[in-house]
């Protein structure tokens, strides 16, 4: 009979949940359970090609995730809020885990949370997608579930889809429209928060209890301009956009991203240090570039 730990993979097919079956499966002593709502769309098929065992699971039906976490040593949990763009609804799939977690025992859920904000400013900013995610947060330790809360900082990633640059007409230049200012702000790679939650779940005793902010660099949006300019061979400059600039685009999910940034401004706690010694081979947003070159081939 295996020794392996198994270990149950919301989302899946995702770029987070993605990423961590990939590391899991890649380490010998975990077997991974891939929940997703689809077991046989592309993404799900090449993960049991890789080895793990698909389980149909949406979280939004208790049975499937019940009879997903049933058996399991511990899970990965990651809600998705910009699909329905409704708290309530996120922290209802997240609190309905929590509860089959601690009812079936699991010794170790890493979720991927992030702060309450709403609580932290006396109700100053609300932040949609991060203060459901902080309530979930406060539940699952309420409940005595062993819980690793993993903060994720700005994707790199977002400059290829939400953040692309955009050719502004009269100069030929790409402008970046990060409405930070001469803050700096965290960045990573969505691709390597797997090795991260690999290294949570290989040392629970100092990792149980605990909210991990990442980031793999530090940067104001001037220094992301000029790192693109750097390795792209364009011309790439900041937009000097504020947050009330950013509200009024207009897109659905404006106001909300918004308050991101505003939250963003106040330099929430991300650990570059801790980050590094969770994964010592973290990209750098300029290696992160240099790899992923070919998505900007378009602009």
């Amino acid at each position: 009979m295996s020794d392996k730990k198994v270990i149950v993979v919301f989302g899946a097919t995702g770029a987070q949940g993605g990423s961590v079956a990939r590391a899991l499966l890649q380490h010998p002593g975990f077997e991974v359970r891939a929940a997703t709502r689809d077991p046989k769309k592309p993404a799900a098929v090449e993960l049991g090609r890789l080895g793990a065992q698909l389980v149909k699971a949406d979280v939004g039906c208790p049975a499937e995730v019940e009879a997903a976490l049933r058996g399991s040593y511990g899970a990965f949990l990651v809600t998705n809020f910009w699909e329905h763009f409704d708290k309530s609804t996120e922290v209802k799939q997240g609190k309905m885990v929590a509860d089959l977690a601690k009812k079936l025992g699991l010794q170790h859920v890493v979720y991927s949370g992030l702060e309450n904000v709403h609580r932290l400013t006396g109700g100053k900013l609300t932040v949609l997608h991060f203060d459901g995610k902080g309530e979930v947060e406060e539940y699952f330790r309420s409940l005595g579930v062993p819980t690793t809360s993993v903060r994720l900082p700005f994707y790199f990633e977002n400059f290829t889809s939400f953040f692309k640059p955009a050719k502004a007409t009269d100069s030929g230049a790409y402008v970046i429209g990060v409405p930070m200012g001469d803050v700096p702000m965290d960045g990573m790679s969505v691709a390597d928060l797997g090795p991260v939650v690999v290294s949570v779940l290989m040392n629970r005793e100092e990792f149980v209890g605990k909210d991990i902010g990442l980031s793999a660099e530090r940067l104001t949006v001037q220094q992301y301009c000029e790192v693109m300019t750097r390795c792209l061979g364009k011309t790439f400059v900041d937009a000097k956009r504020s947050p009330e600039d950013f509200e009024k685009l207009g897109f659905p999910g404006a106001p909300e991203l918004a308050n991101m940034f505003r939250f963003y401004l106040m330099k929430p706690d991300r650990d570059l240090a801790l980050t590094r010694r969770l994964y010592p081979q973290v990209l750098s947003f300029e290696q992160w570039l240099l790899k992923n070159k070919a998505a900007f081939q378009a602009l």
